[in-house]
């Protein structure tokens, strides 16, 4: 196993710990309830984990562009990406076992980052401080449809 010193290794601790733990419980959580939406302006738990899904995305394209490219600014409109990645389509257990291995996948990334690599900046941070920021926002949305 690989884990790098100049990486936060809390941060790559706790990301291996929501992708073992958080599932689960997750998949307790039944399908009505996962797609309750509490109103025409809030997201449901499926939304909120597609939101996540999301936040992968274009934190994987951060951490993997910023190693070639010259500071790259990566940005989305959440809202617009959350709407038309049409996540209420899917079932829960697809969508938890989307997000499970999309972070599996950022885990072995960030693992493998050359020390000057988590140095690089994108957005004006470097990508060692995105992972930190990636995995606080993971929480903070994890514990909106499931304690921890």
């Amino acid at each position: 196993m690989l884990i790098v010193n100049f990486m936060n290794v809390e941060s790559i601790e706790r990301l291996k710990y929501l992708c073992s733990e958080i599932p689960e419980r997750l998949q307790k959580i039944n399908e009505d309830d996962f797609s309750y939406k509490p109103g025409s302006d809030k997201w449901n738990k499926k939304e909120v984990l597609g939101h996540l899904i999301d936040s992968a995305t274009n934190n994987h394209h951060r951490f993997v562009r910023a190693q070639f490219e010259v500071n790259p600014s990566i940005v989305y409109d959440q809202n617009n990406w959350n709407m038309f990645s049409f996540y209420n389509a899917y079932t829960s257990k697809d969508l938890i076992g989307f997000w499970k291995i999309y972070n599996q996948h950022i885990i072995h990334l960030i693992e493998h980052l050359s020390e000057q690599s988590s140095e690089r900046l994108c957005n004006n941070e470097t990508l060692a401080m995105i992972f930190d920021d990636y995995v606080s926002h993971l929480e903070h949305h994890l514990k909106q449809i499931v304690n921890y």
